[in-house]
């Protein structure tokens, strides 16, 4: 066979980057999260106009199309202004088993960075605690042994925007 009709690597178009997967869970995002969305694709934007890589605006592009989609189907959800309860946008103080007190914010799932205390409203901790009052304790089944999860304190998420 002649070298002819053999393709060489570098001939070959750049393979399509995969594409995010979209949660099937609503799209809750607080004011805060909805204002990163729009960074985040005013960003996009901006390296997308700048680009003359084949390969990475593929990657770009991708991205792009995630945050579309999650900026069409967001629905902000403002945090309570005296929250009696756990609910998305409250900051939650809480105690596991006894253990030291920790405090996290329930956001949407975009937003969620655990090392930041912000915690994606579908985590599994997230759901055992919402519902539930200051004084109630609540049980993290998806851990064996079960764990108990004491309700400290709950209190809105300050607008930081």
């Amino acid at each position: 066979m002649s070298s002819a009709f053999v393709r060489e690597p570098d001939d070959l178009p750049p393979q399509s980057p995969p594409e995010r997967l979209v949660s099937h869970h609503p799209n809750f995002v607080t004011s805060r999260g909805m204002k990163m969305i729009e960074r985040t694709l005013a960003e996009l934007d901006s390296k997308i106009a700048g680009c003359d890589d084949e390969a990475e605006l593929a990657w770009l592009r991708r991205d792009q199309r995630y945050w579309s989609a999650r900026h069409a189907n967001a629905q902000v959800v403002e945090s309570p202004e005296a929250p009696d309860e756990v609910a998305f946008g409250t900051r939650v103080t809480f105690r596991r088993d006894g253990g030291k007190l920790e405090s996290v914010e329930l956001v949407g799932e975009d937003e969620a960075d655990p090392t930041a205390g912000k915690l994606s409203w579908v985590a599994p901790l997230a759901q055992a605690m919402i519902g539930a009052m200051p004084g109630e304790t609540v049980e993290l089944e998806t851990r064996t042994p079960a764990i108990e999860i004491e309700i400290v304190a709950v209190e809105p998420i300050r607008r930081l925007n």
